[in-house]
């Protein structure tokens, strides 16, 4: 049995938040803040594929593939998919 296993997961930026990254940006440096977002939501997805894949009566996930993507201004998503296989 194989099959693909995905969930996302969509993250919304604060006002404030976005305040301080941008003054960050003209004079450089990693946007810490925006680091923490994009790490909750990778570790949100891949938990919400790895449930799916449960659902499917997986054992494991395979290949996974991490996927950011901007979804609309102050918010990002993160997709995470993967081959769900059952192991014999």
């Amino acid at each position: 049995m194989s099959s693909v296993s995905r969930a996302e997961t969509p993250e919304a930026k604060s006002a404030g938040r976005d305040f301080t990254q941008g003054v960050r940006n003209v004079f450089g440096g990693e946007l810490k803040a925006y680091s923490g977002v994009l790490t909750d939501a990778r570790d949100e997805a891949i938990d919400r594929m790895e449930a799916d894949a449960e659902e499917m009566g997986a054992d494991a996930v395979v290949n996974v593939r991490l996927q950011p993507s901007s979804i609309t201004e102050g918010a990002s998503e993160v997709l995470a998919y993967g081959t769900a296989v059952r192991l014999r």
